[in-house]
């Protein structure tokens, strides 16, 4: 038996398996309780697909039978190409088939009018689409995929193609089809009738567009005072970020392992909680207030309320990404290049402003762009500082979950939100485009970085110590936060916040987690531990996709996939509750939605992580792989998947932690079953519970902490084959610049 013909029997089985073994629509009471097993196989809620065709009316599901018939009958075809032209058109109309009906058909009958012009009015509708439904879309992109392999398409790898397939349909349902969905929305009415009326009136709101601010009179608008915002903390953390770096590789200051030490605790603290330890220290009973009234007279102000404490917090939060992002660019400048301007008498000014800063641009583009963009999405600061100054991420939740109850303005308020931050990656592309920045090309690389000039050295010095020591202060503040009883009245020491959150007590023998917060810690833990690998799983292979095949539109693929960290959470949040509230995918209110939101958010960080490390792997071992006989699944397996070990590593504690850490989509998406940990803490905040929402904090920090250091411990750290040193500063005692350092 031919590979083409085992693998059509595979996917044939599924197809079976998902019409007569599976439930074909959604389960209410979730399809993993199997509670759905006493009804099965006879009840409407249960039935499987042929079920569903013979006893409930369902006639047109029919046509996914059929197809799978045709694919069924084509075993018996000997000749390949014709077989797989066959099989992919069967696979892609079965896809557009299954779309379609999901679409058109609701609860009620037709919910396009179309529709009941055309065929008439249906006896029944149906559900959203259950186990069984999803698993035939599969079989149906596989044997799409499986045609194309029988034609020769991408050499005739089948799991390379069905790789590129699987990733293009999972991307389309849960990145493209909600935000589509989110722009129907704008210009639907309450009953889902075509109604412009409530996007027109939203778009000319002048709460969002005014210009008062610059003409002396009301305040700019919502999304002018967003777009600022944006911009002025991308341009703070992206300076500091370069500042810090100057300083980690380019200096002699003494406490580099702690200045790096800080770049780690703001990506493994909750978004909002830099905003907590900031009213501590500047709100009208923090710190800093009360000192200077008490010192000075100074009568407390509410100046932290607004745009300045939302930008400084946001500066403190996104500064340690700039940072991680420049410090590879900065020490990747080639010091040949440095060298060589000093040797046509440049000064060391000269020479950084014209040889080595025009070479970390595309660090500098990266580095705002994720400034902008997660001041954008940010969403806990805004809410805990933002006062009356409302930014986007905070309306738009406003308008859903307030007493507005307006999905129009939140859908309208979310696609000006999108066009910014699409606005600004585009840009950055256009910008970046066509240049070339290499100065790593494989040869002999033996000159020492120059040492900065002094002027800007005193500057980048003056800069960081200050900021260092406020970093520290302000996370001090989350530490001692959670032992005081209330903040500013009654400052005496105690436990009982973290008592009242992780009570432990034994009843009949047994431990009953008695804190108000494990039931969501126990959550939350669950959730992260699953979306992690199945991100790092889905960003590697695309990876692996990118880097080693060849193929038409492929730019296109790795562009679609990309955009996806272009879009903030909060209009992720947005488009996925319009998206997935009704058929064909009902997914709200269950993990699933929490998932697919973790794994298709993060996915983007994991797909860079694993191009850059499998750019490092030579690409004769997959050639001598596949020259031996084995296929690309079994090349994975056994010869990248081993080399790629730190990449792995990386992307499932990035993963595992931006799932804890995450805000600005889950606050829509969290159900009183499925309750996230920073959903909760934010309902902590309104209530005014800081003690115990810090106190939540802190532990989620232990954990996260321990997580990482845990996967650090397990994978090992790699070693640099070559120390660099600054020229004119000493070496410290470290080999001399290109001799190989021995373990």
């Amino acid at each position: 038996m031919t590979h083409g013909k085992r693998r059509l029997n595979v996917a044939v089985i599924l197809g079976v398996v998902a019409l007569t073994l599976l439930p074909w629509y959604r389960i209410d009471g979730g399809f993993f309780g199997f509670g759905w097993l006493a009804g099965f196989p006879l009840s409407s809620e249960a039935a499987p697909g042929l079920v569903q065709i013979v006893s409930h009316g369902r006639l047109w599901l029919a046509v996914v039978v059929l197809l799978l018939l045709a694919a069924g009958a084509m075993r018996g075809i000997a000749d390949p190409m014709r077989r797989g032209g066959v099989l992919a058109w069967v696979g892609g109309i079965g896809v557009l088939f299954l779309s379609l009906q999901g679409l058109a058909i609701g609860f009620s009958g037709w919910t396009w009018t179309l529709s009941e012009s055309l065929f008439g009015a249906l006896p029944n509708g149906q559900p959203a689409m259950g186990a069984g439904a999803v698993l035939s879309a599969i079989v149906f992109v596989l044997l799409f995929a499986f045609g194309l392999a029988e034609r020769g398409v991408m050499k005739g790898d089948a799991f390379v193609i069905a790789s590129i397939a699987l990733l293009a349909f999972l991307v389309t349902v849960f990145v493209f089809y909600p935000i589509g969905s989110m722009f129907i929305g704008a210009v639907q009415d309450f009953d889902g009738s075509f109604n412009p009326d409530n996007f027109i009136r939203n778009m000319q709101d002048p709460g969002i567009w005014s210009l008062g601010c610059l003409t002396g009179g009301a305040r700019c608008g919502v999304a002018w005072r967003t777009l600022w915002l944006a911009i002025m903390t991308g341009l703070g953390s992206t300076l500091l970020g370069l500042a810090f770096a100057l300083v980690a590789t380019r200096t002699r200051f003494p406490f580099k392992k702690g200045l790096r030490l800080l770049t780690i605790l703001p990506i493994i603290t909750p978004p909002f909680v830099i905003g907590l330890a900031l009213t501590l220290l500047f709100g009208r009973a923090g710190v800093v207030t009360e000192g200077l009234s008490y010192l000075f007279g100074i009568e407390p102000g509410r100046w932290l309320y607004g745009l300045t404490g939302i930008w400084i917090a946001q500066v403190l939060s996104f500064t340690p990404i700039s940072f991680l992002v420049l410090i590879g660019v900065v020490e990747g400048v080639s010091p040949s290049m440095e060298e060589a301007s000093q040797t046509l008498r440049a000064d060391r000014w000269r020479t950084f402003w014209r040889v080595s800063l025009p070479l970390m641009k595309p660090g500098l583009a990266n580095a705002f762009l994720i400034g902008f963009i997660e001041s954008m999405a940010d969403f806990g600061n805004p809410l805990v500082l933002g006062g009356s100054h409302g930014v986007l991420s905070t309306e738009i939740f406003f308008a859903v979950v307030g007493s507005q109850n307006d999905p129009s303005r939140a859908a309208v308020l979310a696609l000006v939100l999108l066009c910014f931050t699409l606005s600004a990656f585009l840009a950055q592309r256009f910008w970046l485009s066509g240049k070339n920045f290499a100065t790593v090309t494989g040869k002999g690389d033996s000159g020492a970085h120059i040492a900065l000039p002094r002027g800007l050295s005193i500057g980048v010095h003056a800069i960081v110590i200050p900021w260092m020591i406020f970093t520290l202060v302000v996370y001090g503040m989350i530490l001692v936060g959670g032992f005081v009883k209330t903040w500013g009245l009654d400052n005496s020491l105690t436990l009982d916040h973290y008592a009242r959150a992780f009570s432990v007590s034994f009843e009949n023998g047994s431990i009953a987690w008695t804190g108000v917060a494990w039931n969501s810690f126990w959550t939350t833990m669950e959730i992260s531990l699953i979306s992690a690998p199945l991100t790092a799983a889905v960003g590697l292979l695309t990876a692996y996709i990118i880097v080693r095949q060849k193929f038409a539109g492929r730019n296109l693929f790795e562009f679609a996939l990309m955009m996806s960290f272009a879009i903030p959470g909060t209009v992720i949040g947005v488009s996925y509750i319009m998206a997935f509230n009704l058929p064909p995918l009902e997914l709200t209110g269950s993990a699933l939605i929490l998932i697919a939101c973790f794994v298709f958010r993060n996915m983007p960080v994991g797909v860079r992580g694993g191009v850059a490390a499998m750019s490092q792997i030579d690409k004769s071992l997959d050639e001598a792989s596949l020259t031996l006989g084995a296929d690309s699944f079994r090349t994975v397996r056994k010869i990248i998947l081993p080399l790629l070990r730190p990449a792995i590593t990386a992307a499932l504690v990035y993963s595992f932690v931006r799932a804890i850490t995450s805000i600005s989509a889950v606050i829509f998406l969290v159900s009183a079953e499925y309750n996230m940990a920073t959903s909760y803490i934010v309902g902590l905040v309104e209530n005014g519970e800081y003690g115990v929402a810090i106190a939540y904090s802190s532990m989620l920090i232990l954990v996260m902490i321990s997580v990482i250091a845990g996967f650090q411990l397990a994978v090992g750290e790699r070693r640099l084959r070559r120390e660099n040193r600054v020229a004119g500063i000493g070496n410290n005692g470290t080999l001399p610049l290109g001799q190989e350092k021995t373990a």
